[in-house]
C-alpha cells in the first residue's frame, strides 16, 4: 500500500474552506492508502512563536476536526509533528542541500512574506530563519514516512517541487534512500470566503467554521454578498454574482436549480435565500458536529488517538532514519 502525507498547522479550528479543499477527499482516500496525518505544531510556531498557548491549544481542535469530519484513527495514523524529533534531525541534514537564494524564489514563501508584514516588516528584514525554512522542514515530514504522494492544493506545489529537489540531490550524493513523491493536486477549488474573496480565510474573518453553532452559522449567512444589482426583492439577479449562490452550489443543496430560476426571474428574495442557505449549512454540518461532540466529551479517547497515531509514526521515521544514518555513514556504534 502506498504512503500518503498530509496534514495542517494547527492555528485555529478548520472551516468550511478547509473541509471541501482537503479534509473531505482525505477521508476517501484513507480506505486505499497507508495514511500519516500531520498536526504541524513546529511549523505553526515558525509566525506564532510568541503565542505558544494559541499553536497548544489549536492542536487539539484539529484533532477534533479531523475527527468529527470522518477521519478514521484505524485507518489513517493522526500526530504531533514536535514528537518526532527524526524530523528535527532530517531537517538540519536537508538543510545543507539548499541555499538561502533558492529558499527565498519559492512562489509560495513569497506570497505568504507578502501577507505577513506585520509580523516581518515591510521589506522582510524581521523574516526568522523558521519561517524561511518552512520548504526544508516540511520536505523532512514528507521523507520521515517515505511518503509516495502528498494531497496539496496549487498553491503548496512550490513546496512540493522543492521537496522533490531536495530529495533528489540526497539520493545522488549518499544512494537510493527515499521516493520522490508525487503532489496530488485537488481537484477542488479553492473556497471563496462570505465577503467573495478568493480565499476562506480565518486572518480575513470571511469564514463559517465546522464548529460554529447554528446561531453563529446564520448570523455569519446574513452578511454573505450577493449580486450589487439586485436592489429590491423582486428584481431578477445574476446568481453567477452571488455568494449566496455559491455556497447552495458548494454543500450540494438538492434544491440548487430551483434557487438558480428564481433568482434569475426576482422571484426569490436574498434574505429569504440566505435564511435558506443557513438552514441547509446547519443541516450539512449536524454529522460532522455530533462526531465532533462524541470526542469533545472524552479527551482521554482523543489524547490515546494522537499518541497511538505519533508512536506509529515514530516507528515508521526510525526505521526510515536507520537507512539516512547508514548511506551518510553516521551510523555509529551499530
Amino acid at each position: 500500500m502506498k504512503t500518503i502525507l498530509t496534514g495542517d498547522r494547527p492555528t485555529g479550528r478548520l472551516h468550511l474552506g478547509h473541509y471541501f479543499g482537503s479534509v473531505e477527499n482525505r477521508v476517501k482516500l484513507q480506505n486505499d492508502y497507508d495514511t500519516y496525518i500531520l498536526i504541524a505544531d513546529v511549523q505553526a510556531l515558525t509566525d506564532n512563536f510568541n503565542n505558544p498557548e494559541k499553536v497548544r491549544k489549536s492542536v487539539y481542535n484539529l484533532a477534533l476536526d479531523y475527527l468529527g469530519c470522518g477521519i478514521d484513527p484505524k485507518q489513517s495514523h493522526i500526530y504531533i509533528q514536535s514528537l518526532i524529533p527524526e524530523v528535527a534531525e532530517l531537517t538540519v541534514y536537508f538543510s545543507n542541500l539548499v541555499t538561502v537564494p533558492r529558499l527565498y524564489r519559492n512562489p509560495t514563501t513569497k506570497h505568504e512574506l507578502l501577507q505577513k508584514k506585520e509580523v516581518f516588516g515591510e521589506s522582510g528584514e524581521g523574516i526568522t530563519y523558521g519561517f524561511l525554512g518552512y520548504p526544508v522542514s516540511q520536505a523532512a515530514d514528507i521523507a520521515c514516512v517515505n511518503s509516495n504522494l502528498v494531497p496539496v492544493g496549487e498553491d503548496q506545489l512550490p513546496h512540493i517541487e522543492q521537496t522533490r529537489e531536495i530529495l533528489r540531490k540526497f539520493n545522488n550524493i549518499y544512494g537510493e534512500t527515499f521516493n520522490i513523491p508525487e503532489p496530488v493536486l485537488s481537484t477542488s477549488p479553492r473556497i471563496k470566503g462570505l465577503d467573495g474573496n478568493e480565499k476562506m480565510s480565518k486572518s480575513l474573518n470571511n469564514c463559517i467554521y465546522l464548529s460554529d453553532d447554528a446561531d453563529t452559522i446564520t448570523k455569519k449567512v446574513m452578511t454573505a454578498v450577493t449580486d450589487p444589482d439586485k436592489i429590491r426583492k423582486d428584481d431578477p439577479a445574476n446568481p453567477d454574482k452571488c455568494m449566496v449562490y455559491y455556497y447552495h452550489k458548494l454543500i450540494r443543496n438538492k434544491d440548487v436549480d430551483t434557487v438558480c430560476e428564481e433568482c434569475k426571474k426576482g422571484e426569490r428574495g436574498c434574505v429569504y435565500c440566505k435564511k435558506e442557505l443557513a438552514r441547509a449549512i446547519i443541516e450539512f454540518l449536524k454529522p460532522i458536529q455530533e462526531r465532533r461532540k462524541y470526542y469533545e466529551d472524552r479527551p482521554e479517547e482523543v489524547e490515546k488517538i494522537l499518541k497511538e497515531g505519533t508512536l506509529a509514526t515514530k516507528r515508521k521515521a526510525e526505521e526510515v532514519m536507520k537507512k539516512v544514518r547508514k548511506n551518510m555513514n553516521l551510523d555509529y556504534f551499530e
